[in-house]
C-alpha cells in the first residue's frame, strides 16, 4: 500500500481522542501551556452583544451575551450578578455567558447601567 506525504498545511479536523483542543497550538486543553486562558478576554471591536440562542438545547431558549472585555475571574463574578437580577440560571462558557430563559431586555438594560455598549444581536 502506498503511503501519502504528510501535508504541513492540513489540520485534524475531528478526532474524539483528545476531547477539546486549544484553537492557538492543537494540543489537548490539559496539555496546552495556557493558550487557552489568552482568548478568554475577548479583542474585538468593543461592543456587548445579547442574543437568544436555543440550537443544541432541545429547543429551549437562553440569553447568550458575547464580547464582554473582562477577565475570566470578573466575568464568571459578571454573570453571577446578571443571573442574580434575571432570577435564573446559567453559566460561562469559553468567555461566553449563558442565561436559562429570554432576558435580553433586562440583560441590554443592566449591562447599559454599567458603562458597556451593548447591542441586541439576532431576531
Amino acid at each position: 500500500m502506498k503511503q501519502r506525504k504528510r501535508d504541513s498545511n492540513s489540520t485534524l479536523v475531528y478526532s474524539s481522542d483528545a476531547g477539546r483542543t486549544c484553537p492557538t497550538c492543537g494540543k489537548s486543553t490539559s496539555a496546552c501551556s495556557g493558550h487557552r486562558n489568552i482568548g478568554s478576554s475577548t479583542k474585538g471591536d468593543g461592543v456587548v452583544r445579547v442574543a437568544r440562542e436555543t440550537k443544541g438545547r432541545k429547543g429551549k431558549g437562553v440569553s447568550v451575551v458575547t464580547g464582554v472585555p473582562l477577565a475570566s475571574d470578573e466575568l464568571q463574578k459578571l454573570a453571577k450578578e446578571l443571573k442574580a437580577r434575571c432570577g435564573a440560571g446559567g453559566t460561562v462558557k469559553d468567555g461566553i455567558i449563558e442565561i436559562q430563559g429570554e432576558h435580553r431586555d433586562t440583560l441590554v438594560q443592566e449591562l447599559t447601567a454599567r458603562g458597556f455598549q451593548v447591542k441586541r444581536a439576532g431576531g
